[in-house]
């Protein structure tokens, strides 16, 4: 019989635990994900003790207090704290989302935080977003226009403006794309959730003169099409948007050029 397991440097172990804070009533548990490259150790899981009654509503509140107050060699992103840039997008709780958006009170017990799943790890928290971005880069994210440039601004009806929303709003934290079973299969031919939502956001743009271009370049039977419409993409997405309804959006269109 065929035995799978994980290689043993890449088994987590139990890691430290810190000590609780001393005189504190309100205490919430957070067991998170440490990994250091530098060290050639194991992946371990470390606990640490909050005092809710100190800390700010959200999970990145938490984590800040943690690294200040606590721990300061834990690694991870961030940067608005308004859910606005995508920098602090991990697995908290077996979801993927914002820290920064994701209220302490959300998760009932102790919290576990996890890196974005099945993405290289540079460090703790930290997912490496190399192909992430590239893949974005490939879809072309600007507007490309053959006419000659007004002397002024692209125009665009109200009408065609609205179709942008639900697209535009996308902060590119990859918590779609790294909970799809496809691209987790495929990542690095599938385009994934969060590039073809964007590829849909400029292949609807009225102002856009390169649709038949940018169809002709997802026309391929992994960029587009490792799409089985599971659905994880628009339940996890911090922002609410729906990128598995941009991709069928995508399909459709190139049904229609062809009839």
């Amino acid at each position: 019989m065929v035995e799978f397991a994980l290689p043993k440097n890449s088994r987590v172990v139990t890691g430290k635990t810190w000590p609780r804070p001393e005189g504190a009533a309100n205490v919430k548990t957070f067991r998170i994900y440490r990994w250091d490259p530098d060290t050639g150790e194991n992946p371990r899981i470390d606990t640490y003790f909050v005092d809710l009654d100190t800390c700010g509503p959200m999970m990145l509140d938490a984590l800040i207090k943690i690294k200040n107050e606590i721990d300061p060699t834990l690694t991870f992103r961030r940067s608005c704290r308004e859910g606005i840039c995508g920098s602090c997008a991990m697995n908290i709780d077996g979801i993927n989302t914002l820290a920064c958006i994701w209220g302490i009170d959300e998760v009932k017990g102790d919290v576990r935080i996890y890196p974005l799943p099945h993405m290289p790890v540079v460090k703790d928290l930290i997912p490496d977003l190399t192909m992430f971005y590239a893949q974005h880069a490939s879809i072309k994210p600007w507007l490309e226009t053959y006419t000659v440039t007004p002397e002024h601004e692209w125009l665009q009806s109200p009408e065609d403006r609205k179709k942008l929303d639900g697209l535009y709003e996308c902060v590119m934290c990859a918590c779609c794309s790294t909970s799809c079973p496809s691209y987790w299969w495929n990542g690095d031919r599938y385009l994934g959730p969060a590039a073809l939502l964007h590829a849909y956001r400029w292949i609807i743009d009225s102002r856009d003169e390169a649709t038949g271009e940018r169809l002709d370049d997802l026309d391929d039977p992994f960029k587009l099409y490792r799409c089985h419409t599971i659905m994880n993409c628009a339940q996890t997405c911090p922002k609410h948007l729906n990128p598995a309804k941009a991709i069928a959006e995508i399909k459709k269109l190139m049904v229609e050029r062809q009839m």
